[in-house]
């Protein structure tokens, strides 16, 4: 009878190529496009083909994801999905639904991702019991950036509450330079308002509101005050915001022209690109207000259903060689995330991600991780997308009032499954 630890081992062995067995081919649609998220896909891709197997790229730009949800659509529906595509939260559970998706039990229990994993990454990754996907790595979403040498110029802290932010505000203004950057996009609005949630109101009147959507928080006095915050943030932000790309709004801060943005860790791997140093050449904290809170996504790579022995054989060298520790190590490192498996040495990273993984530990002990809204570990598909029309509509539009921008979000709730 095996032990553990012996039937781990043979099964490693199990898994990889068989004699005889050709090198196979694995097509990945993912939506790491921008620096930091290119040199990230980048070094899980060498990992793959150092195993002698063909990594077919297959990339659709765009921050959130929604291009390369429309292509995977189209590609699995018409029976031709790739081999692997980066999907979120119910995003796995409505492919698993389809019975499009191939198991990757064999690979977990090899790897022991039971243990590996923190319980609520793991549970995200398993359709019907079954691990179907694995995870890439954890971003924090409430994270706020700052350019040192802007702020001190202007003579002020990165702010702590939101009542520092406008402060601070206003003193950047007075110096002539913008105090937030931020892009006018659809998700990048919403990405701010579940921050904004966060901040008002803590982790549990978040999840009632933005993860059971509870019709009696989002209509609630609490959420019409988070809605009448969220506005005012448009007054520390310039005239080119509609349109613009998250990175773009990043390069701001990096050349100056603004002091901070209010972002995901994704932005660190922009400044990592550009070759700044985290705590000396760009600053990092908590988004104000949401200290102890950690608002999470995680980046995953959901297997589809594959027919070649070989193209199998390879799937899973993707899934073995994304949870290593080795990928786990580059790919975090240059797309500015945390790993997902929990039993790696924090002295690999920077600063930013040593306190985010104090951060994701002491909010995991004290329940106050929230998955993202926004991003999509909350909600899927057409709900998701129904969510950050209505907040970017009032975000952007001064005619709808908190109050109603609150009613349309209550209807919303009522009119769902």
């Amino acid at each position: 009878m095996f032990g553990p630890r012996l039937r781990r081992l043979s099964l490693l062995i199990a898994l990889g190529t068989a004699p005889g067995l050709e090198a196979g081919e694995v097509e990945v649609l993912h939506w790491w496009t921008s620096g930091g998220e290119a040199q990230a896909a980048a070094r899980l891709r060498e990992r793959v083909e150092a195993e002698g197997h063909r990594w077919r790229e297959f990339a659709v730009a765009g921050g959130g994801g929604e291009g390369a949800m429309t292509v995977l659509k189209s590609r699995a529906l018409s029976g031709n999905p790739p081999s692997a595509a980066q999907l979120k939260g119910p995003e796995i559970q409505e492919w698993g639904e389809l019975g499009l998706l191939g198991e990757l039990d064999a690979v977990a229990e090899a790897q022991d991702w039971d243990a590996l994993l923190p319980p609520r990454v793991a549970a995200r990754m398993r359709h019907d019991g079954h691990y179907v996907a694995v995870p890439m790595n954890i971003h924090r979403i409430n994270w706020l950036w700052g350019n040192p040498e802007v702020l001190a110029a202007a003579g002020v802290a990165m702010p702590t509450s939101l009542d520092e932010l406008f402060a601070a505000g206003e003193a950047l203004r007075a110096a002539g330079v913008v105090p937030l950057a931020h892009g006018g996009q659809p998700w990048q609005d919403a990405t701010l308002f579940e921050t904004v949630v966060l901040a008002e109101a803590g982790a549990d009147f978040y999840r009632r509101a933005l993860v059971a959507l509870d019709p009696q928080a989002l209509g609630s006095d609490t959420m019409i005050q988070a809605l009448t915050t969220f506005r005012r943030l448009r007054g520390l932000m310039d005239e080119g915001v509609p349109g613009r790309d998250w990175h773009l709004a990043s390069a701001m801060v990096i050349e100056g022209e603004a002091a901070m943005q209010l972002m995901g860790d994704w932005v660190k791997g922009e400044f990592a690109a550009a070759g700044l140093v985290a705590g000396e050449d760009y600053l990092c904290a908590p988004a104000p207000g949401t200290e102890g809170a950690f608002g999470f996504t995680i980046d995953s790579l959901a297997m589809f259903r594959v027919a070649e022995a070989e193209d199998l054989a390879a799937q899973r060298d993707l899934a073995r060689l994304a949870l290593s520790p080795q990928v786990q190590v580059a790919f975090n490192r240059a797309k500015g995330s945390i790993p997902a498996r929990r039993d790696l040495a924090v002295a690999a990273f920077d600063a930013c991600a040593r306190l985010a993984i104090d951060d994701f530990q002491a909010a995991e002990a004290g329940d106050a991780l929230v998955p993202s809204l926004a991003h999509g570990m909350a909600l899927g598909g057409e709900a998701q997308r129904a969510w950050m029309d209505i907040v970017s509509r009032y975000f952007n539009d001064p005619t709808i009032s908190p109050e109603e921008a609150a009613r349309r979000l209550v209807s919303l709730a009522h009119a769902l499954p």
